[in-house]
């Protein structure tokens, strides 16, 4: 478990800016772990609380690439005739 705290010197704040302020540094906190490949897209959405594809769209914000980026392109290549067949052998 990773705990994520910091204070900053604002005494008058609103209790919304507040929880916005905090909503933003958690939603950048686990893109950057998601950006990184310390977690998948469906943690990022679980501990976010959102769909998967909310998460994509975050993802464009944050201009993470949906792809994972550290294959290579015969990786890539076998994944999809990997699942070429699998939908094959489905009569999809």
């Amino acid at each position: 478990m990773t705990k994520v705290e910091f204070t900053l010197p604002i005494d008058t704040i609103t209790d919304t800016i507040r929880q916005e302020a905090e909503n933003k540094a958690k939603e950048a906190y686990i893109m950057t772990l998601l950006k990184h490949g310390e977690i998948s897209s469906g943690k990022a959405g679980q501990l976010l609380g959102i769909s998967r594809l909310d998460v994509i769209e975050l993802m464009s914000q944050y201009e993470i690439s949906i792809f994972d980026d550290s294959m290579s392109l015969e990786e890539f290549q076998a994944e999809v005739n990997q699942a070429k067949m699998r939908l094959e052998g489905n009569n999809l």
